[in-house]
């Protein structure tokens, strides 16, 4: 049983969350997990200048994502930040080469699953789990959340991400602010969850 984390990370917050995703799938029995990252589109200098530099390299060791990989597994977890409410440019060109995977029905009963990080509380977290939903359920997946049995989500105690659609961080307004313990715990948490399902299915 295959379990596939594709993600896109500039700053390293979704890097995070989605090598705790791919920690908790790999705890289930019988289950490998990987982790992929798909194509940068910016140039060099521009993520210079974003002050971006030493997290992209810091991620440099991870393999890049191909179309092709998503059908040898079982199941996927899709981790982006947002853009404006959205998915990152660079998920969405990503996704928009998977026609052929559609025209084949390759993706079709596999369960899907989405993380997502945004700079504030309230910058996009569910609407931009929510609309990447609408891209697998076109491809025939079955969209799997982050359940209430994950008790993080109902946390007053302190702000954190995560929400029944999927775990979540926030990065702050200037992105110095790391994963929590709990957003980490959320995402290994929806590994486990994703990587159950997918063998359930199987069986």
């Amino acid at each position: 049983m295959k379990l596939l984390v594709v993600y896109y990370s500039l700053y390293g917050h979704i890097y995070r969350m989605a090598s705790e995703a791919a920690r908790g799938a790999g705890s289930v029995a019988g289950v490998e997990s990987f982790i992929k990252r798909v194509p940068e589109t910016l140039p060099d200098d521009v993520i210079e200048k974003m002050g971006a530099s030493k997290t992209v390299a810091e991620q440099a060791n991870v393999p890049i994502c191909a179309v092709e990989d998503l059908t040898n597994a079982d199941a996927i977890i899709f981790a982006t930040p947002t853009r404006f409410g959205n998915m990152c440019g660079q998920m969405r060109q990503f996704l928009d080469a998977t026609g052929g995977l559609w025209a084949k029905g390759a993706l079709v009963g596999k369960p899907g699953s989405v993380i997502t990080s945004s700079n504030t509380q309230h910058g996009g977290q569910e609407s931009t789990i929510l609309s990447f939903h609408i891209t697998l359920l076109h491809h025939g997946m079955i969209v799997v959340g982050l359940p209430y049995t994950f008790a993080g989500q109902m946390r007053t105690d302190q702000i954190s991400g995560c929400s029944p659609y999927g775990a979540s961080t926030i990065a702050g307004e200037n992105g110095s602010r790391l994963p929590s313990e709990n957003e980490l715990a959320g995402a290994y948490f929806q590994g486990r969850h994703v990587a159950a399902i997918a063998k359930k299915l199987a069986d």
